[in-house]
């Protein structure tokens, strides 16, 4: 459970500091297109963050609902995937990164899929 509170609180972090350095330090770095780009994987990773706050809490009621943890560890893919790529697009403008952001929202739904199963089986 600690992991996962630590993890959703760096993240959280982290979030937070991007959101401020691509609100106040962006907009004459990039185009207004990449600010909301960079934006769109802040929002997604606070979201996230948010999610690896709620499987953490889940964990203690139910410490042996192994799904929650891999669902957390998915979860944790797509941050790194989806927020991380359109990060990386944003601030390099190179279009590698593209498409490396939909396996990352794959990633994003996949976990909560399998948080769902998880808690689904614990009934």
């Amino acid at each position: 459970m600690k992991v996962f509170v630590m993890l959703g609180a760096i993240n959280m972090a982290l979030g937070v500091i991007l959101g401020a350095f691509g609100a106040h330090g962006l907009e004459k770095m990039i185009s207004p297109a990449m600010v909301e780009v960079f934006q769109t994987g802040v929002q997604y990773q606070i979201y996230h963050a948010l999610g690896l706050l709620m499987v953490a809490v889940l964990l203690i009621p139910y410490p042996k609902a192994t799904g929650l943890r891999t669902g957390g560890w998915i979860m944790l893919a797509g941050i790194i995937l989806f927020s991380g790529s359109l990060y990386m697009l944003a601030l390099t403008g190179l279009k590698f990164f593209g498409p490396v952001t939909p396996i990352g929202g794959v990633c994003f739904i996949v976990a909560w899929i399998w948080i769902f199963w998880a808690m689904l089986k614990e009934f």
